[in-house]
């Protein structure tokens, strides 16, 4: 699957109803060494910031779920902070205050940056 792809998914899977670290999580599904319901399942509490309290954004978290299951953990920080200079921050309440990019776009980029580590 191609970057703009694995970047469709994701936009298309928060729209459909999955939270943020759902849509990123399940957007590489198929490189994950668990199945889709456990990732569903596992990525669940950490979506509008971690169980809704606004905190950590879901996208992030999703990259470090995916990053920590394909063996990539060195990458997470890059990651990171890549996500922070692109979005503007890495604490959900912020970005939604500051209304930069609606929240499936951020899940796209999300996906898309892990492209560059998977």
């Amino acid at each position: 699957m191609t970057k703009e792809e694995r970047m469709d998914r994701g936009r298309g899977l928060h729209r459909a109803g999955c939270n943020c670290c759902q849509a990123v999580v399940m957007a590489w599904a198929d490189r994950l060494p668990i199945d889709e319901k456990a990732a569903m399942d596992v990525a669940a509490p950490f979506g509008r910031g971690l169980a809704g309290t606004r905190e950590v954004c879901g996208c992030v978290s999703g990259m470090a779920m995916v990053c920590g299951l394909t063996g990539h953990n060195a990458d997470v920080r890059s990651l990171i902070e890549k996500f922070r200079e692109e979005e503007g921050d890495i604490v959900c309440g912020r970005l939604l205050a500051q209304g930069k990019k609606p929240c499936p776009d951020m899940v796209a980029d999300a996906a898309g940056m892990l492209s560059e580590v998977l």
